[in-house]
């Protein structure tokens, strides 16, 4: 073959190469904006710049994160996730009540092999590898979350924040979420009461009767978040939106953030579970033949929370020994709160690692 031949030959390929690749590109950004059709990118045409926000850990704790999750993850790639630190970890106090409500509670106690526990400190990190078999630490530069956070304090909003930031990252991995403080007890398998169509649902302190009403009170310490393209530019808006709302914790800047337009530009779909299954002290769950959960929110105090969690333990204890016919007739009732005050001002509580 003449080397002239061989130069057209040359020319020929890197002109198919380049008309190929333009026909790709073309074929991709048209792909990206037809109807019906959501991806990451077509976000950021969209919606403002701070949805293509990432603060990823580092590479080693993605790594690391990655195989915690993978190792605990259900089939469906589902997680259950609650945050600790020394605070909540010492032995007798908030975490050990908190696994004992799955041991307990009706057909919970698998749950356990998909709970992660994310060790906010040091100290709640070797705790939790002492009681559990998932543990991630969390670590967070130049802050120490180990001591009690007091509501409100600058110390309380960077440790809530960085946990909506840490939830961010577990959607970005492809892994939907159960969240949940570790002051809720856990008696029966939620995942039958969630809604089958929702991105995002949540808890709520009050529920006024429908899971769509956007009037509910939501709670922040109990979510289900399925991962997609929408839930994650969500967590990205509600993380920036504490810019806007400097000193609101995560539970009210979203109560502000939920009537946004971004909302439904998104296309994120929410739904408030019911109290009746998914109740707290603020307002109980009823009937203890269908209750999921209980949170000892609306409540002050580490010592106050941990009387009403043995109360409430008690209570569930004894409702599990009746008879099945006497189950039946609701003969026995939470007695909490207790030590704990329906009275007591919402949202403020000074002992925890987690939303009241």
């Amino acid at each position: 073959m003449s080397p002239e031949t061989s130069m057209r030959i040359r020319r020929g390929a890197l002109i198919f190469t380049a008309v190929t690749l333009c026909a790709f590109l073309v074929y991709t950004a048209t792909d990206s904006i037809r109807p019906g059709s959501f991806s990451s990118s077509s976000f950021a045409s969209i919606l403002p710049s701070y949805l293509n926000y990432s603060s990823p850990p580092a590479p080693e704790s993605t790594l690391e994160l990655e195989e915690i999750l993978k190792n605990a993850s259900t089939v469906n790639k589902t997680v259950i996730v609650t945050t600790l630190n020394d605070a909540w970890a010492s032995p007798g106090s908030i975490v050990d009540l908190f696994l004992k409500s799955f041991k307990l509670g009706d057909g919970t106690h698998k749950l356990l092999d998909h709970l992660v526990i994310v060790a906010m400190d040091q100290r709640a990190y070797n705790r939790c590898l002492i009681v559990h078999k998932h543990c991630y630490a969390l670590v967070t530069k130049g802050v120490d979350f180990h001591q009690e956070a007091d509501f409100m304090t600058p110390h309380y909003l960077k440790m809530m924040w960085r946990r909506i930031d840490f939830l961010r990252t577990v959607l970005e991995l492809g892994y939907s979420f159960v969240f949940t403080d570790a002051d809720i007890m856990w008696f029966r398998d939620p995942f039958p009461r969630f809604f089958p169509d929702a991105d995002f649902q949540i808890a709520c302190d009050n529920f006024l009767g429908r899971s769509d009403d956007m009037n509910n009170s939501p709670n922040g310490g109990f979510n289900y978040v399925k991962s997609n393209d929408r839930t994650i530019a969500f967590y990205k808006f509600w993380y920036s939106s504490r810019e806007a709302y400097p000193e609101f914790h995560d539970q009210d800047v979203l109560n502000k953030i939920k009537f946004d337009p971004i909302i439904s530009n998104i296309g994120l779909k929410i739904k408030f579970l019911d109290t009746a299954y998914f109740g707290g002290l603020c307002e109980p769950s009823r009937d203890l033949n269908v209750v999921c959960t209980m949170h000892v929110n609306c409540c002050i105090g580490m010592d106050r929370k941990l009387n009403d969690l043995r109360i409430m333990l008690q209570d569930w204890r004894a409702f599990v020994s009746l008879p099945s016919d006497l189950k039946n007739q609701s003969i026995i009732s939470w007695r909490v709160p207790r030590n704990c005050s329906l009275n007591s001002v919402r949202h403020v509580d000074t002992s925890k690692a987690g939303n009241d």
